[in-house]
């Protein structure tokens, strides 16, 4: 049990360090795909894990064995951790609940904010054109999303280059990029672990949205030109997460230059293995927590203690 534990926490390790390196060679809409699921199924997988590992603790507390009806003497003696590994992992789990707090309760003034900022804006249409010399594009995503250029970002770029822009953040709201997002921050809040892979999926999630407007306008390096004409026109970071200038545009930039990035079925196949293990895992240390708690409960200790007795008398 102890092995099938500790998984997702090798995964997670794993996804770390392999990530922004097979994150940039998938196409960017698989990438993406497979980065948060991934995240997601890690750190949910890592946190299931320390709860499991902190609650062989937890049982042995008399009020909780006896609600559980099980023998906190018989858990202890036959918990796969000891105690100060189950203590450890108790104070791991509750610090990255309480990240994961913060982090949505963030995540979620973040979304109000831009609920009222779309509620706000000049109706009619996706498009809204806002009265201001700051060069800055974005996307608001709502009910409906709204795409927000300013005037000075207009005057910035070119006509094909505007329209290069806005096919950028309209492929941001139709595929619901700001839900990747999401799940990729609190998933790195849950488990720090993944942190480079939040960041690999946000840059994978932009280059989708520059590959979809690369489609949409038939012309990948005039996107390139688009995007590297509004960075240098913004002249600092982004305030919104789904801003045109968004991720390190000179990488964005690069990649829209150079020929589009075949898919590679075996990174493919290895992001779905890791999946796989770590769910496979948490089945069996399920599993074996079940059964580590029957075997603690007096049913079963009665069961045993009658068995021991008849083959005694057997041998007798």
């Amino acid at each position: 049990m102890r092995v099938a534990l500790f998984t997702p926490l090798a995964v997670s390790a794993v996804l770390a360090l392999v990530a922004p390196w097979a994150g940039g060679r998938l196409p960017p809409r698989m990438a993406a795909w497979l980065l948060t699921l991934a995240s997601l199924v890690a750190a949910l997988g890592t946190a299931t894990a320390l709860g499991m590992a902190a609650f062989t603790l937890i049982g042995q507390i008399p009020a909780v064995a006896a609600e559980g009806k099980w023998s906190p003497g018989v858990l202890a003696a036959q918990a796969p951790v000891n105690w100060l590994v189950a203590t450890g992992c108790a104070f791991v789990l509750a610090g990255c609940v309480g990240a994961l707090a913060v982090s949505a309760r963030r995540q979620t003034a973040v979304w109000l904010t831009a609920r009222r900022e779309c509620r706000a804006l000049p109706t009619g249409g996706d498009l809204a054109v806002v009265d201001d010399p700051v060069p800055q594009a974005f996307a608001l995503p709502g009910s409906p999303g709204r795409v927000v250029v300013s005037s000075g970002m207009l005057r910035a770029l070119s006509a094909d280059e505007r329209t290069a822009l806005l096919a950028h953040e309209r492929a941001h709201l139709h595929h619901r990029h700001h839900v990747f997002l999401l799940v990729l921050r609190l998933a790195s809040a849950l488990n720090p672990l993944l942190r480079s892979v939040a960041r690999a999926g946000s840059f994978a999630v932009e280059r989708w949205a520059d590959e979809e407007a690369g489609t949409l306008v038939g012309d990948r390096p005039l996107v390139a030109r688009a995007v590297a004409r509004a960075a240098l026109a913004g002249k600092r970071a982004p305030r919104h997460s789904l801003a045109a200038t968004g991720g390190p545009v000179p990488q964005r930039v690069r990649a829209l230059l150079a020929p589009p990035t075949p898919l590679r079925r075996d990174l493919v196949v290895a992001h779905a293995l890791l999946m796989l293990i770590c769910c496979f895992s948490l089945a069996l240390s399920a599993d074996d927590m079940d059964e580590l708690f029957d075997t603690a409960s007096p049913g079963h200790l009665h069961t045993a203690a009658g068995q021991a007795h008849h083959h005694r008398h057997e041998r007798q």
